[in-house]
């Protein structure tokens, strides 16, 4: 029979295996960037950017998480009305579990804080992240046709592709009665409740779809460009290729696959958008490449923790 202490101390190992994968991880790719690189090669291009232009970028990356807010905040607007800092500070916590927590798990965390801190039903929260990252995703994607469709050898067709799958989120939603209630029909009657709190997860109306898109639109847009503008000063060229970097790093965040903190997973995912959209490949250029790309990815580290920061003074409270 195991003791009190052997089994707390086995509880608390259960409990807390994911936070120390994530640290494991974390500490090995530290190890190897400084075994590698060594840790005054990366960070010799913070100083040679200059401390101005990196507190810029840093103001504006974190500027994006305003946005985000702002789109949950219109997406929720009876649970979350007058309570702003409140969901600023819930969108933060959910943001910086998702970086640090490996394969998506963090997304869980959403759905759970939105029910904790403003009543809103599980079902509910989880479709409207699942809509809101549909839309990130078509928004990425949408970025990185543009990039494509330039580069086309037959360009008509290429722009009548991307034109088609831009609407794709406008379709989607003309669907969404039908397919509920096909769902609704398909579904056992004990599953009915969810049904209505997945529609009920949807935008209420056009007006809310469009302005959730909108804002979606607007928050990957500069955030893309913030990260292509950095690996530009980080020498990434030609300026496709640090836009293609910074499409990369992005889509290696929202795809399934995502090493906790984006360990490996983010940087490689630069390098591949880099060499897509025209960058060297040789070997002393894919070597700065990897540099930057572990530059633009503490970048975006460091802002979400300025954001979780931020964010920590606005204390939870139960909603009534």
């Amino acid at each position: 029979m195991k003791s009190p202490v052997v089994a707390s101390r086995q509880s608390w190992f259960v409990r807390n295996r994911m936070l120390l994968l994530t640290v494991l991880i974390i500490a090995a790719y530290a190890i190897f960037i400084e075994w590698f690189w060594g840790w005054s090669t990366i960070l010799r291009q913070w100083a040679e950017v200059g401390a101005p232009t990196i507190v810029v970028a840093l103001a504006l990356l974190t500027s994006t998480y305003f946005l985000r807010t702002w789109r949950i905040y219109d997406y929720f607007p009876r649970e979350t009305r007058g309570r702003f800092p409140a969901l600023f500070r819930v969108t933060q916590v959910h943001n910086l579990l998702n970086i640090m927590l490996p394969f998506r798990t963090g997304e869980t965390s959403f759905p759970l804080l939105m029910r904790t801190e403003f009543g809103i039903p599980l079902a509910r929260g989880t479709a409207a992240l699942l809509v809101m990252r549909l839309l990130d995703l078509h928004a990425l994607f949408a970025a990185a046709g543009i990039g494509f469709a330039i580069a086309s050898s037959d360009k008509v067709l290429a722009w009548l592709l991307w034109a088609a799958f831009l609407l794709l989120p406008v379709v989607a939603f003309a669907a969404r009665k039908p397919l509920v209630r096909l769902a609704a029909k398909l579904l056992p009657s004990k599953l009915q409740h969810f049904v209505a709190e997945i529609e009920n997860g949807l935008p209420a109306n056009a007006p809310a779809f469009a302005r959730a898109w909108g804002m979606t639109v607007v928050n990957w847009l500069v955030k893309v460009l913030v990260l292509a503008w950095a690996l530009r000063l980080m020498g990434v060229v030609p300026a496709a290729a640090s836009f293609g970097g910074a499409l990369g790093g992005e889509l290696s965040s929202v795809l399934p696959m995502h090493a906790p903190g984006g360990v490996g997973t983010y940087p490689a995912g630069i390098t591949a958008g880099a060499v897509a959209f025209g960058a060297a490949s040789d070997g002393a250029d894919i070597a700065a490449l990897a540099r930057a790309s572990i530059n633009a990815h503490l970048l975006i580290i460091v802002s979400a923790l300025t954001g979780t920061a931020i964010s920590l003074p606005f204390g939870r409270r139960r909603a009534s």
